[in-house]
């Protein structure tokens, strides 16, 4: 069979699926929530999965939009919770306020992480705790705190935003990328220390999804080079990536534990 070329140029987005009620009667929060990113969109569509919605942010004034927006899809204003993922009071406080307000958690989407572009020689110890404490350590924080209250009542699910940078290289990433192949890692232990009692824990890794926050700090021509790499010849849609968050919440995904799913388009 002669070889083939990929094809060229950008195949264009598809429009978002209709809600299925696949997180009907589901509680579900969001971490790091507010903005344009996979964090809103996952909200988003938590929210037309059927799902009551918390979110969270340490961005007081985002996370205000975020949760009048929401309001306009249902009606209802979602519970909305100031919190930085590398403060364990705030941790805390944010787990208990979703149980008061809604009386349980079914689902945990840990989203919250920092980026940054720095090459080793040059970075500097603060740079790399930074990326490491939002990403990872605080991914580690909120996990622990959901699961000490789906643990106690034999039933949840929690989905953490990895990214392929934990499997792949990418110069200056260093920092983000060894935060994430530990969330990856983080993922796994905690999966089968849970899933005797019923709480399943997956994470998903994105390889490049569009957004405005993303486009502010990231150089356009890297992301151009980026999104040449992807089959589609473009980048993800943040619904794209929800998408599949979603999956992994819903009963659809009732005998994955501890997987990480790739969502990439990337060929070699």
């Amino acid at each position: 069979m002669p070889d083939v070329d990929p094809p060229t140029g950008a195949a264009p987005a598809v429009d978002p699926p209709a809600g299925r009620g696949l997180l009907a009667g589901r509680t579900v929060l969001v971490t790091a929530a507010a903005g344009s990113g996979i964090g809103s969109a996952t909200a988003r569509r938590c929210v037309q999965e059927g799902a009551r919605v918390a979110i969270s942010d340490r961005h007081e004034r985002r996370l205000r939009d975020t949760a009048a927006e929401l309001a306009g899809l249902t009606g209802v204003e979602p519970l909305a919770v100031v919190c930085d993922v590398t403060v364990e009071d705030q941790v805390q406080a944010m787990i208990d306020a979703v149980v008061e307000q809604y009386g349980h958690l079914d689902v945990l989407v840990n989203n919250a992480g920092l980026g940054g572009t720095a090459r080793v020689a040059e970075m500097t110890d603060e740079q790399w705790h930074r990326v490491l404490d939002v990403t990872l350590t605080g991914t580690f924080r909120c996990t622990r705190a959901a699961l000490r209250h789906m643990l106690a009542r034999g039933r949840g699910a929690i989905v953490n935003n990895a990214s392929v940078l934990g499997w792949r290289a990418q110069q200056g990433q260093a920092h983000y990328a060894a935060a994430k192949a530990g969330v990856m890692a983080l993922t796994r232990c905690a999966a089968v220390e849970a899933a005797p009692a019923g709480v399943r824990i997956n994470a998903v890794a994105p390889s490049l999804a569009m957004h405005a926050n993303l486009a502010k700090v990231t150089d356009d021509e890297l992301l151009s080079t980026l999104a040449a790499r992807e089959a589609f010849g473009r980048a993800a849609e943040p619904w794209e990536i929800a998408n599949v968050i979603v999956f992994l919440a819903s009963d659809y995904a009732s005998y994955l534990v501890g997987e990480v799913l790739s969502v990439s388009s990337q060929h070699p």
